[in-house]
C-alpha cells in the first residue's frame, strides 16, 4: 500500500428498495395460492370427547401389550426381580453387621456372600448325601400311607373307591418325587440362580447407582417420588425377607430337633422341607405338616400322633410370634391376597413365581399408598 494512501473502505450491502420488500409477500401469497387446498387426514379426530375416548383406548391397548409382552418374558423378568430380592436379603446382611461392625459397605458384603456360601457347603458336604438319600425314600413312603388311609376309611364305612383314587395319589407322589429331586441336587436350575445371584451381587454393591439411574429417565416431577417409593419398598422388603429367613430357621431347626428327640425317621429332610416350604406363606405350612404326618404313621400310631402335635407346636409359635412381628414392622398383608397371587403367579410362572410372589405383592402395595399420599397431598395443596 503506497504512504499516504486512504485505507480501502468496506463495501456495504445495499438496502433492499421499498418496491423490492413489497414484492415478497406478494410472491410469497402467490405461491401459496398456487398450492393445492390440504384437505383433513382420515386419521384426524375433531370430536374432543371422541378424541378424548381414543385416547383412553390408546392407553388400554398399551397396558394390554405390555402386559402380554411381560408374560411373554415373563422368566427374564422374574430373573431380575429374584435377583432384586437376592439383593434385598444382601443389604440387608449388610446393614445388620454395620451396627456391629465399623468397615465399609463393600467389606459387609463380602462377608455376608462368604457366610452364605460357607453354609451352602458345609450343607452339601455334610448333609447332602444323607437328605438325598431320604429324598429318594420319601415318595414310596407317602404313597403307601396315603393307600393306607384311604383302605382304612373305606373300612370305616366311607364310600370311597380306591382304585379312581390310585391314580390321583401316584401323581401327588410323583410331584413329590419332583420337589424332592429338587431338594436332593439344586444343580437342575443352576443357570437362573446363577443368574439371580449375580444380579443381586451387582445391585446389592452399588443398590444408588441403579435407583438413580432408574430415576434420571422418569420426568423430573416424578424423579423425588419415585426415589422415596424405592427406599421405602426396600425398607418393607428387607424386613419382608428378613422374616422369612427367620420363620424358615425357626421352623426348620425346631422341628428337626423334635422330630430327632422321638427317633422320626427323615427328621432331617422333614425339616430341610418344613424349612423352604416356610417361605411360601399359606401353602408351605399345610404341605409340609401333611408330610410329616404320612412319614410319622409309617412308624406307627404313637409317632403319627406325636407329628401331628409337633406340627401344631411349631405352627403355633410362627404364627404367634414370627407372622406377627412380620406384620407389625412391614406391609400387613390380607392372607386372601397373597393365596390369590401365589395361585395366580405359580399357574403363570412355575415354582419361581409362586416363591416371588409374597415379596411382589408386598412392593406393590407399598408402591400404590405412597402413589396414593402423593395423589391427596395435590389435591390438598390444588385445594387451599
Amino acid at each position: 500500500m503506497a504512504q499516504g494512501s486512504e485505507p480501502p473502505v468496506p463495501a456495504v450491502a445495499e438496502a433492499p428498495s421499498p418496491r423490492r420488500r413489497a414484492r415478497r409477500p406478494r410472491a410469497a401469497a402467490i405461491a401459496r395460492a398456487e398450492l393445492p387446498e390440504q384437505s383433513a387426514s382420515p386419521a384426524d379426530i375433531a370430536d374432543p370427547l371422541l378424541r378424548q375416548e381414543a385416547k383412553r383406548a390408546a392407553v388400554w391397548i398399551g397396558m394390554a401389550v405390555l402386559t402380554g409382552l411381560a408374560i411373554y418374558l415373563a422368566e427374564p423378568l422374574l430373573v431380575i426381580f429374584g435377583g432384586m430380592v437376592f439383593a434385598a436379603m444382601i443389604d440387608g446382611g449388610a446393614r445388620l453387621l454395620g451396627r456391629v461392625l465399623p468397615i465399609g459397605r463393600g467389606w459387609r458384603v463380602a462377608i455376608v456372600l462368604i457366610a452364605a456360601l460357607g453354609f451352602l457347603v458345609w450343607t452339601s458336604l455334610y448333609a447332602g448325601s444323607q437328605i438325598a438319600a431320604q429324598a429318594a425314600q420319601l415318595p414310596e413312603i407317602v404313597q403307601a400311607q396315603a393307600l393306607r388311609g384311604l383302605e382304612w376309611l373305606k373300612a370305616n364305612g366311607a364310600a370311597i373307591d380306591i382304585k379312581s383314587l390310585e391314580g390321583i395319589v401316584n401323581q401327588v407322589a410323583g410331584g413329590l418325587g419332583q420337589l424332592t429331586s429338587a431338594v436332593g441336587g439344586v444343580l437342575g436350575g443352576f443357570t437362573t440362580m446363577f443368574l439371580i445371584a449375580v444380579l443381586g451381587i451387582y445391585l446389592a454393591v452399588e443398590p444408588q447407582l441403579y435407583r438413580r439411574g432408574f430415576a434420571w429417565l422418569l420426568p423430573a416431577a416424578e424423579r423425588k417420588g419415585f426415589e422415596e417409593t424405592a427406599l421405602e419398598m426396600g425398607k418393607t422388603l428387607r424386613r419382608l425377607l428378613a422374616g422369612r429367613l427367620l420363620g424358615m430357621l425357626v421352623e426348620g431347626i425346631g422341628t428337626w430337633l423334635l422330630l430327632a428327640v422321638y427317633g422320626v425317621p427323615m427328621a432331617g429332610l422333614l425339616a430341610v422341607l418344613t424349612g423352604l416350604l416356610a417361605f411360601l406363606p399359606n401353602i408351605g405350612a399345610p404341605i409340609s405338616g401333611a408330610l410329616m404326618v404320612l412319614v410319622g404313621f409309617s412308624g406307627g400310631t404313637d409317632m403319627g400322633i406325636y407329628c401331628i402335635i409337633v406340627y401344631v407346636v411349631v405352627q403355633t409359635v410362627d404364627g404367634n410370634l414370627i407372622v406377627p412381628m412380620i406384620a407389625k414392622h412391614t406391609a400387613d398383608l390380607a392372607p386372601a391376597l397373597v393365596l390369590g397371587a401365589q395361585l395366580i403367579m405359580g399357574a403363570l410362572f412355575g415354582v419361581l413365581g409362586l416363591a416371588l410372589a409374597d415379596p411382589l405383592v408386598a412392593m406393590i402395595k407399598v408402591a400404590l399408598e405412597h402413589r396414593s399420599m402423593r395423589n391427596e397431598a395435590s389435591n390438598q395443596a390444588a385445594g387451599t
